[in-house]
């Protein structure tokens, strides 16, 4: 089915067309998120809600970029959320420990991710830690270039910033994560 149709037949509501939709959107959208958010449960959560609000949205949607970039941004939007609302319950957490338990991180991203061979699961893991640790515009900039491969210019449109913005972020991402691996690439 051809971008146009589908546009159409999902905003006249046809489960067929959000089935095809999910099926061929969810791994995509799924390992987006769990490279921004290195934790397998909230990337299900991200990706499930994100489909949600596009089911929701889809009558709206202005056909200004392409289906995927709007999804993607979709997608990286709500993964920001998360990634607030996992601050804010750090700070309350720090303040008020009693009041709400701590909680664990899951099984790490690259023990999760197939495109990541058993032997290089160590290292992935050292640089995806790394990764999580950029600043949020950076992380997702990176991510979604470096490692999901995505063109400059989609993620100029995903991130709704100018391509020099991107190329920027990229620079910088590139600058953190050299001095924070640099202990492990000279030891």
């Amino acid at each position: 089915m051809i971008e146009k149709e589908l546009i159409s037949s999902l905003k006249l509501g046809e489960e067929p067309a959000f089935k095809s939709l999910v099926e061929n959107y969810q791994d995509r959208v799924y390992y987006s998120v769990l490279n921004i958010l290195h934790n397998a449960e909230e990337a299900e959560d991200t990706t499930q809600e994100t489909f949600i609000q596009v089911f929701e949205s889809i009558k709206g949607f202005k056909e200004e970029s392409s289906l995927a970039t709007w999804i993607y941004r979709i997608a990286v939007r709500k993964a920001l959320e998360k990634i607030r609302k996992q601050k804010n319950r750090k700070r309350i957490n720090a303040i008020v420990p009693w009041w709400m338990p701590s909680e664990e991180k899951s099984i790490d991203a690259a023990y999760l991710n197939p495109g990541i061979s058993i032997e290089n699961k160590e290292k992935a893991s050292i640089i995806l830690k790394a990764i999580s640790q950029l600043p949020n515009n950076q992380r997702i900039a990176f991510t979604l270039i470096r490692v999901q491969g995505m063109k400059h210019e989609e993620v100029s449109e995903i991130m709704q910033l100018s391509i020099k913005a991107i190329e920027s972020l990229l620079s910088r991402a590139r600058e953190n994560l050299k001095s924070k691996l640099n202990f492990y690439y000279n030891s």
